[in-house]
């Protein structure tokens, strides 16, 4: 086989493995999902700051900080974690006769609505039209805390 082959059927062969090891496309789901709740956690942290700015500056400062977060880190984190979740579907379709994924599905949905709340908070909050307060934002921030507890039970203790 001429060195092109080799190269070839070398690049295929990762190209395999990659796509098809469940270890790697996990690994990727779980790194996706961390990327993604760094951003839950921190763009409620960020609303409290710009209801506290004490100037128009802070929060023309704040409003960008909170469109970058939003597009460039959560929206592909979240993408990147349905897309590797439903990857591993794919290779375990077994798994939806299972209980504990549907709770987890259930989240999963809970939060991406709740993703989908935090831009519509931004884009009140880049108008000046938010009525909502620090506290609220700070309560708010809780939610994917709890989110994360329950998942991380679901997936690890399969308890139904």
């Amino acid at each position: 086989m001429a060195f092109g082959g080799k190269l070839f059927a070398c690049i295929l062969l990762l190209f395999y493995s990659v796509v098809m090891s469940y270890d790697i496309i996990k690994a990727l789901h779980l790194i996706a999902v961390i990327a993604w709740f760094a951003g839950l956690f921190y763009l409620p942290r960020l609303f409290v700051y710009h209801v506290d700015a004490p100037n128009k500056a802070a929060k023309e400062m704040l409003t960008t900080m909170e469109r970058k977060l939003y597009q460039f880190i959560m929206m592909p984190a979240m993408a990147a974690t349905w897309g590797f979740g439903i990857w591993l579907l794919v290779l375990n379709p077994g798994w939806l006769e299972f209980g504990w994924l549907h709770a987890k599905l259930t989240l999963v949905v809970l939060l991406t609505g709740y993703h989908h709340s935090l831009k519509y908070f931004h884009k009140q909050l880049a108008a000046g039209t938010c009525k909502r307060s620090g506290k609220f934002f700070r309560l708010w921030n809780e939610v994917p805390t709890l989110v994360l507890i329950a998942v991380v039970f679901l997936v690890l203790l399969k308890p139904f």
